[in-house]
């Protein structure tokens, strides 16, 4: 319902059935002269103002929903329903009745002494309430979306803990990784002790009782088959590597 407050400056709070006609017709400035004209007539005809053919239509739109009983009348403001009154010249429409009436009946029609400058700018398929209903959704998903929010740094915290337990526990479980350098250096050390249990001294006498790396594999599996990396397969390709870094003998 309109309130007082938001009132057009050509708004009553009920009408006669020219006075409204006039309004739908936007042609309040020439107000007085149309009832001056029309004496006491409560409508006009098709020939009392030819230069607004507006104001006729307007008017026979009121009076039929008038006769038809979709938009109830009075006399003088208070709602009566004798038909009798349909005639007197104290006829009168309630500012609410007409505007729901409109409302309902032509939506495309939102003339100014009814509809506030919001409602006539809104497309005819949505009306205040439909706006109001709207507007209530939109608070709603507001609410719900500052709860998702709060909720997702919530659980955004959670994840950052977690992962930051996953990767403490995963490096305790990781073998501590070697720089190059240092993997080089093992692998020198490994070509060198190769070289010498394989080797011969300038006498010709042997370092070691190992005659082949098989051999040399063979006896770490015996004795040491339980530490990490003592497999035949690790050690013929560590044994490989570290030939292959061994820097050729001298000339």
């Amino acid at each position: 319902m309109c309130q007082l407050n938001s009132f057009h400056q050509h708004s009553k709070v009920f009408y006669k059935p020219i006075e409204a006609a006039i309004r739908w017709s936007d042609l309040t400035r020439f107000e007085h002269e149309i009832i001056e004209a029309l004496g006491t007539k409560n409508r006009p005809s098709s020939h009392d103002f030819p230069r607004w053919p507006i104001l006729y239509l307007n008017t026979e739109l009121i009076f039929d929903a008038l006769f038809n009983g979709d938009l109830p009348y009075g006399r003088r403001g208070i709602t009566c329903a004798d038909s009798q009154l349909l005639s007197d010249p104290a006829l009168t429409i309630r500012h609410v009745d007409l505007r729901s009436w409109m409302s309902q009946y032509y939506p495309d029609q939102r003339p100014a002494f009814l509809f506030d400058d919001f409602e006539r700018q809104l497309h005819p398929a949505i009306n205040i309430d439909v706006v109001q209903v709207l507007l209530a959704e939109r608070e709603a998903w507001r609410a719900r979306c500052a709860t998702c929010s709060l909720d997702f740094e919530e659980l955004e915290s959670k994840h950052l803990a977690l992962r930051k337990e996953h990767d403490s526990l995963t490096a305790r479980l990781q073998p501590d990784a070697i720089g190059r350098r240092a993997e080089t250096t093992y692998l020198h050390i490994i070509g060198a002790l190769l070289h010498l249990m394989l080797g011969e001294s300038p006498s010709g006498r042997r370092y070691s009782t190992f005659m082949s790396q098989d051999a040399i594999i063979s006896a770490l599996i015996a004795h040491h088959s339980g530490l990490m990396g003592i497999t035949e397969r690790t050690l013929h390709a560590k044994f490989a590597e570290a030939k292959r870094r061994m820097p050729p003998p001298p000339a």
